[in-house]
């Protein structure tokens, strides 16, 4: 009979151990499993941010190219002629030449403006936004920093009660 209790009492032991050991491995998973999952939704942030500025600029693009296309139709040549003999069609050229760089000076500016207020304004989100996710990423630390503190707590609680 006491062979059979020492018997017992060495597989319980090994039970024992068995589910520590267990344990211990659920816990550097679960570690690894969040340290995957906060990279996840880093990647994804850039992902996300990555595809606001593709879409600003497509946006920006569109307007350019609106605008140019505005600019042109808009712009009309008017050619006087006097009936003189000795026209002079290189001054003339020139100073529609000089009209149309005007304007695509004025319209090259203008989209430089538009341009450096979106800037601006996408990274100031972005700076929001980073300032964000790492305060909900020193939360989450926090958090399991504190599951990790309560966990220890209640095993050593449950070693002065008893329980297993």
């Amino acid at each position: 009979m006491q062979d059979l209790v020492e018997d017992f009492k060495k597989k319980y032991e090994d039970e024992i151990n068995k589910r520590t050991a267990a344990e211990n491995e659920f816990v550097t998973l679960k570690k690894d499993v969040d340290a995957a999952y906060m990279n996840k939704v880093e990647l994804q942030a850039k992902v996300d941010a990555l595809m606001d500025e593709i879409n600003f600029l497509r946006t920006l693009y569109d307007a350019e190219l609106s605008q140019m296309q505005s600019h042109v139709s808009d712009t009309s040549v008017i050619l006087s002629m006097d009936n003189n003999r000795n026209l002079d069609l290189d001054s003339i050229i020139a100073e529609v030449r000089a009209q149309y760089e005007d304007i695509a000076q004025r319209s090259k500016a203008e989209a430089e403006a538009l341009y450096q207020t979106k800037l601006g304004e996408l990274q100031s989100t972005a700076g929001r936004h980073g300032d964000d996710l790492k305060s909900t990423k020193s939360e989450i630390m926090e958090l399991n920093r504190m599951i990790q503190r309560l966990r220890a707590e209640i095993e050593n609680i449950k070693k002065q009660v008893g329980w297993s």
